[in-house]
């Protein structure tokens, strides 16, 4: 294994380009190494039919095409960069010792080189997929610049990235934010001048007229104009019209000019259309052929209401062999919370696994009533999803999540529902010699035994019964209301009729805007650790008779659970920056406030334990006797009012009591145990994952496996030929 070593004259050389101090700095160098480990799939590939393995194949190479999208997404040198890893590995065919001969570099800078670079590919792009910060590498400039200059196109690339791999304005540089506040985005390129007021601005008039969102970025020009840049493949408005039609020249409420711009990211998305087409001809029924047909025009035309289709046949398609979905889905790192970046995955079901998933979909309309509201805070019908458990074959974006509930958009989930994931091989995949920071020596046994079956257990809950529950009061139309406006339903919190709702045109997201991530993953996460106290829940996934136990199987799981959800709330706090005062992750962020919650119990049940000045030896101090009474009352107090603020639109209240349940104490969170949190910070994972060829003579594909090394992760990327 290579050591995490960093001099300070190394520090110091890369301080020269970086305006802050060597130890602020050593916060954003890449980790050495990065944990890189491989996505498992070959057995559950193998085992597809030649039709479904080219349908796969199709949506992979889809999803893959789109990762120059997701670049341009993170900053603007992230595709110069790419450009300069893949062109340096095809300069020798990954030869990397004759590369570093030819550059004149070290051992160890060639190692920094490969670090960063597996750990820039595993992120696409240069900042955190997890936490929206900026790292950078190890070894000095001149390293680089000297790889460079072993090939005029690998010269040509890094010139390009104009010194950014290294460089920085300031602090506020390095975490992805508002560009009025000094950080990073290019959700707003070439729009220096731009403030969050003109982006509210022209977020209200799109939602005045109908215009969804997700797949557009937003350009301010010098005149103070705006152009509002569409994903598509064709570069003008379609012959039949857009989503609101032919139009586009327009003047938005305060009288600015706004365009109408087709053809963002035109070249990658006429590729991706073209492999749609080609999956729909392999599709196993029609739901598949309509979705994929659907695709097809949403990202030929930059039509979200012909993405809105494919998601409705996506929910339609139960049980399929080959699960997918793809598009700019999720809103984490557009610092307003509505623009969303490029993902896509194709996935194998684990039928094995999907049977547990399956039960707890049966069970579902039992439990919801055990959450903390009432039914007219509930949808009149839950509707029952297909969860599936998956294999991932292939998954392009900056990060892999354990779970996905999805579509995110409210009309469809409310009234025709949704699908929920869980990433089998994500989940068990491992990084070699981990250590478990914050956990007390008589806890580790049970930690380290039941802590993915705790994991497993919590994601379900979370997908499900979180996000897949709750209703939103909304005016659907004028003068139209899905609850009686005449006799509201009394809140639970403060024992008054409901005011609030949401008005026409308005959704969760464009109501609560920058916390609405945050907030919802925390509302699914306390839904996670309310439920997983019911023990019918764990005896669905196998753990139990059903019959509380705490002492038996079942309770070792659920004292997991809670130990995960504090040590993970502790650990959260590496992605809060004390300069900007900023959470860069929405999960982090979330976990924070419920460890919060945890500790402001009235009957104590969760201590942070240490003796020493400097915390070097915290651990949490769980009492698991009272995790079914004070643990659980706790949780659902603070999910009732999570729940509550969400579905009544009631964004003040809401905002004001979220942001104190997130606010980080400077010095004891932010400063004490935050430096003991990347004092003890571990590399996350990055995942090597497999190609799929098609031989087009016979129809078959075959699967290409690599190494889960720095240099297998750069191989696998170049081979892909993005």
């Amino acid at each position: 294994m290579l050591k995490n070593t960093t001099t300070f004259s190394r520090l110091s050389s890369i301080q020269r380009h970086i305006t802050m101090d060597a130890q602020e700095l050593k916060h954003f160098l890449a980790d050495s190494p990065p944990s890189t480990v491989s996505l498992v799939i070959k057995k559950h590939f193998d085992a597809l039919t030649d039709q479904q393995a080219r349908y796969a194949h199709y949506i992979s190479r889809s999803a893959f095409t789109g990762t120059r999208i997701t670049l341009r997404q993170v900053s603007p040198e992230s595709e110069s960069i790419f450009d300069f890893i893949v062109e340096l590995y095809k300069s020798s065919n990954g030869d990397w010792k004759a590369i570093q001969q030819k550059a004149g570099i070290s051992d160890e800078e060639l190692r920094h080189f490969l670090e960063y670079s597996a750990q820039f590919l595993g992120n696409c792009g240069n900042y955190k997929g997890f936490g929206d910060s900026k790292f950078v590498p190890r070894c000095e400039e001149k390293a680089f610049s000297s790889l460079a200059s072993v090939s005029s196109n690998a010269t040509k690339h890094y010139n390009a990235t104009k010194g950014a791999i290294f460089s920085s304005d300031n602090s506020g540089i390095m975490h992805l934010g508002y560009q009025d506040e000094g950080h990073m985005t290019t959700y707003y390129p070439d729009s220096k001048s731009i403030t969050k007021a003109d982006i509210t601005a022209v977020s209200k008039w799109m939602e005045k007229i109908g215009l969804l969102v997700e797949n557009t970025r937003l350009r301010k020009n010098s005149n103070g104009s705006f152009d509002l840049l569409i994903a598509s493949a064709v570069t003008k408005v379609p012959a039949a019209g857009g989503d609101i039609g032919k139009d586009t020249e327009f003047e938005i409420d305060g009288g600015a000019k706004l365009s109408l711009i087709y053809g963002d990211y035109s070249k990658e998305l006429t590729a991706i259309a073209e492999y749609h087409k080609k999956a729909a001809e392999n599709a196993e029924n029609e739901n598949q052929k309509n979705m994929q047909i659907s695709y097809a025009k949403s990202f030929e035309e930059g039509s979200l209401e012909a993405f809105k289709d494919s998601q409705r046949y996506w929910i339609r398609d139960k049980g399929p062999m080959v699960e997918t979905n793809i598009g700019f889905v999720e809103t984490y790192r557009d610092p307003a919370g509505i623009r969303g970046e490029w993902e896509g995955f194709a996935a194998t079901v684990n039928l094995e696994r999907t049977r547990a998933f399956s039960a707890l979909v049966e069970a579902a309309e039992s439990m919801i009533p055990k959450l903390p509201w009432s039914a007219e805070f509930e949808k009149d019908k839950f509707l029952s999803p297909d969860f599936t458990s998956l294999e991932v074959l292939s998954f392009a974006g900056s990060g892999i999540p354990a779970g996905i509930n999805i579509p995110n958009y409210d009309d469809i989930r409310q009234s025709e529902g949704f699908k929920n994931v869980s990433l089998g091989n994500v989940l068990s995949a491992k990084a070699p010699n981990e250590k478990i920071p914050f956990i007390a020596e008589g806890d580790l046994a049970i930690y380290t035994k039941y802590r993915d079956a705790a994991f497993e257990v919590q994601v379900g809950i979370h997908e499900l019964l979180g996000h897949g529950t709750g209703k939103l009061f909304q005016e659907t139309s004028p003068g139209t209301f899905n609850f009686d406006k005449a006799s509201p339903p009394i809140s639970p919190v403060d024992s008054k009729p409901v005011t609030t709702y949401y008005k026409p045109g308005e959704t969760w997201g464009s109501v609560f805007g920058s916390i609405a991530s945050s907030y919802e993953e925390c509302r699914a996460e306390c839904v996670a650790m309310a439920l997983s106290c019911d023990f019918e829940i764990l005896k669905i996934f196998g753990f139990g008779t059903g019959a509380q136990d705490m002492d038996g199987e079942a309770g070792d799981v659920l004292y997991a659970a809670y130990l995960s959800m504090a040590r993970a709330g502790i650990a959260s706090l590496e992605m809060w920056d004390p300069t900007s005062r900023k959470w860069g992750q929405a999960h982090s962020q979330a976990r924070f406030s419920i460890l919060k919650c945890f500790l402001q119990s009235e009957d104590e049940f969760c201590k942070l334990d240490y003796k020493n000045e400097d915390l070097s030896d915290l651990t949490i101090k769980l009492d698991r006797s009272k995790i079914l009474t004070a643990g659980r009352k706790s949780v659902e107090a603070y999910l009732q009012k999570l729940h509550i603020y969400k579905s009544t639109a009631d964004v003040e209240v809401g905002t004001k009591f979220y942001n104190e349940m997130t606010e980080v104490e400077p010095e004891f969170w932010g400063k004490k145990i935050r430096d003991e949190v990347l004092r003890n910070k571990q590399p996350r994972k990055v995942f090597v994952q497999a190609n799929t060829v098609l031989e087009e003579a016979t129809g078959k594909v075959s699967l290409v496996e690599y190494e889960p090394t720095l240099e297998g992760m750069i191989k696998s990327y170049a081979e892909r030929n993005i």
